[in-house]
């Protein structure tokens, strides 16, 4: 295992200073540049104390207060907590590491773990792992592929994030369609779809569908046989002819509506999270969406016209882009043991039935249905779905099953020396040609050298150390 020195990026102070850090391994607890867990000791069986600052997560809802009080009892009354909420900020989590106040553990998104990785901002968790117990190998393979960078697991993943497809199914019904028109197999299908469904009369006032860009390119692409980058994470392919194809047709859905902006105008007057959203309002036909939003449309609009199905590619298979948050331990944590188990706590599959079996009990209080959680462990999603009740109605029931078969027919990228930079690229390419700034070859095109050149060096810098 090789030892690492921190490098952190020049990010820019809230004072308009700059800040070049390139922070030396410390001894102690912390490690050395991210190269090894420092000499901690972890057990589980240790009694802890200390204290612990957690970065980035928050009290948002039922199942996240549910793990944290779990996640409290774990640690004992002799480790005092100190929590950051909000979503990670990574300058300010950077700048952290480079001046040595860091935080013990970060929850940041998957895709940031090889960033972070690779400039030696978190440490590999093998003993971790192993001396607090964590049963890796029953977390969901392609979770734990995201948090793996150079042979080395960086994080605890949490969460499972993927997308179905989504419809207004009395809208469909008066346009002579079904759901199977819109679920991604046939891209001409969507096209008539969307044509049919739409209604612009000087104005957009009902989405016939919403592609989903700029987010959903990556699931457009791998519908048209190819992802943004290669299997070892080293090479963009983002200018690939199959990715241009795919962002092509995906924006010609909403210049068929009057442009990107009218749907966006329309997208964004609508109240998604109350009884008079896009789907109960009638304003949109269909759109492939994250899974969480199902339980959103239960809670405030249980009997809308909804219709769902999985998304599938061209051949018809199901698939979905997988994301979501891991924990990650980080480099000069003053108290890395404490910020282990705590990681252990949040995902074991203990604290996670548990928090369905309360929110199960909240949604029968509320006189709710109870539509499942995603994990990011595969034991804990098997025993959820268990607990998940039938709801008596076609379409919940058909929503419960497509999000639980997009779950098991998922993808996701690898962890690369330059995930924000990669993501960024291809991210801010979609949004030029969505905002007429470039065709999409062209935009394409200037993302892949941007992307391949923020690869390159880090991947030099990582290998050459």
């Amino acid at each position: 295992m090789r030892a690492r020195s921190v490098r952190i990026p020049v990010v820019v102070l809230a004072s308009g200073l700059a800040l070049a850090a390139c922070a030396q391994g410390s001894g102690g607890n912390g490690g050395t540049g991210g190269g090894d867990e420092g000499g901690a000791s972890f057990d589980s069986e240790a009694e802890l104390s200390g204290e612990l600052e957690i970065m980035g997560f928050g009290l948002g809802d039922d199942v996240a207060e549910s793990r944290y009080a779990v996640a409290e009892e774990a640690l004992g009354d002799g480790v005092d907590i100190t929590l950051v909420e909000g979503a990670l900020d990574i300058q300010q989590f950077l700048t952290a590491v480079a001046s040595g106040d860091a935080p013990d553990v970060i929850y940041a998104a998957r895709d940031q773990i090889g960033t972070f990785a690779s400039r030696g901002a978190i440490i590999p968790l093998a003993e971790c792992i192993e001396g607090e117990g964590i049963e890796i190998d029953n977390y969901r393979e392609h979770a734990v592929e995201q948090v793996t960078f150079a042979d080395e697991v960086y994080g605890i993943p949490e969460f499972n994030s993927i997308q179905i497809t989504m419809a207004n199914a009395d809208l469909l019904s008066a346009a002579g369609l079904s759901v199977e028109d819109v679920n991604g197999s046939d891209w001409e299908a969507i096209t008539a779809a969307n044509e049919a469904l739409m209604v612009n009369d000087g104005s957009l006032s009902v989405i016939g569908y919403d592609s989903k860009l700029p987010e959903f390119l990556p699931l457009w692409a791998r519908s048209n046989g190819v992802d943004l980058i290669s299997e070892d994470g080293r090479t963009a392919q983002i200018n690939d002819p199959a990715v241009v194809e795919a962002l092509e047709f995906a924006l010609g859905i909403y210049e068929t509506q009057g442009g990107f902006g009218a749907v966006k105008a329309l997208r964004d007057a609508a109240d998604a999270f109350g009884a008079e959203n896009q789907f109960a309002s009638g304003v949109l036909g269909a759109m492939p969406m994250e899974q969480w939003y199902i339980n959103v449309l239960n809670d405030v609009s249980p009997d809308a016209p909804l219709t769902f199905d999985t998304l599938r590619d061209k051949e018809g298979e199901t698939i979905a882009f997988a994301g979501g948050s891991a924990w990650a331990v980080t480099e000069g944590a003053a108290n890395p043991e404490a910020a282990c188990r705590f990681a252990r706590a949040m995902t074991e599959l203990d604290t996670w039935t548990a928090a369905a079996e309360n929110r199960i009990a909240l949604r029968e209080a509320e006189g709710g249905t109870f539509t499942g959680i995603l994990t990011g462990r595969s034991d804990a999603d098997e025993a959820i779905r268990e607990m998940v009740p039938s709801t008596g109605d076609e379409k919940w029931d058909s929503a419960i099953e497509a999000m639980y078969e997009a779950n098991e027919n998922s993808f996701a990228y690898p962890a690369s020396a330059a995930d924000n930079e990669f993501k960024t690229a291809w991210n801010d390419a979609v949004n030029r040609v969505l905002n007429g700034q470039e065709e999409p070859q062209a935009a394409l095109d200037r993302a892949q050298e941007e992307a391949q050149s923020a690869l390159d060096q880090a991947w030099a810098e990582w290998d050459e150390e």
